[in-house]
């Protein structure tokens, strides 16, 4: 099954949803117990296009393998109160493989101008799977943006605490 993602989708997560969007920010191809996130280069106003997120509550770990393209798996675990207690990027090249362990927050952040492509090994049940706590804080801790030709990061302001920046 293919799910389109349209800026509508993304617009709650951005850090301007008022600026101009991609339109079909990514997609989602599930089949046999994997899901393959393909997400469009470009920008949302000056940040990187991404996917919207979630926290998961799966009884495992999850198991990301970067099959195309560069970016940024981010991963954020909050405390009892919602706020960021921990914050970590992960540079994604082609076979680039990161495990996310139950109870942390993720987005894929598309930093280059082709093509990101992710697979995942698991299908996940809605019930496993909470955006909430993103859309409330619209977004992560952390916008990835581009700052004269960089990739910065930009500290949502929803957000008491920003932790260090810890690279895997």
């Amino acid at each position: 099954m293919v799910i389109a993602k349209g800026a509508a989708d993304l617009k709650p997560v951005l850090m301007d949803p008022t600026g101009k969007k991609i339109k079909n920010p990514y997609y989602l191809i599930e089949e046999r117990e994997q899901v393959v996130f393909v997400v469009s280069g470009g920008r949302n106003g000056t940040e990187f296009n991404k996917t919207e997120g979630y926290f998961s509550n799966f009884p495992g770990m999850q198991t990301y393998l970067c099959l195309y393209g560069s970016g940024i798996l981010l991963m954020q675990r909050n405390d009892e109160f919602g706020e960021a207690k921990e914050f970590k990027m992960v540079l994604l090249n082609t076979l680039k493989q990161v495990n996310v362990p139950v109870g942390w927050g993720m987005c894929l952040v598309n930093t280059g101008n082709n093509l990101l492509v992710v697979l995942r090994n698991s299908v996940l049940d809605p019930k496993y799977q909470d955006s909430n706590p993103i859309i409330e804080k619209k977004g992560l801790a952390y916008y990835v943006l581009e700052k004269k030709g960089e990739i910065a990061f930009e500290p949502n302001p929803r957000y008491r605490v920003h932790p260090q920046i810890t690279t895997e």
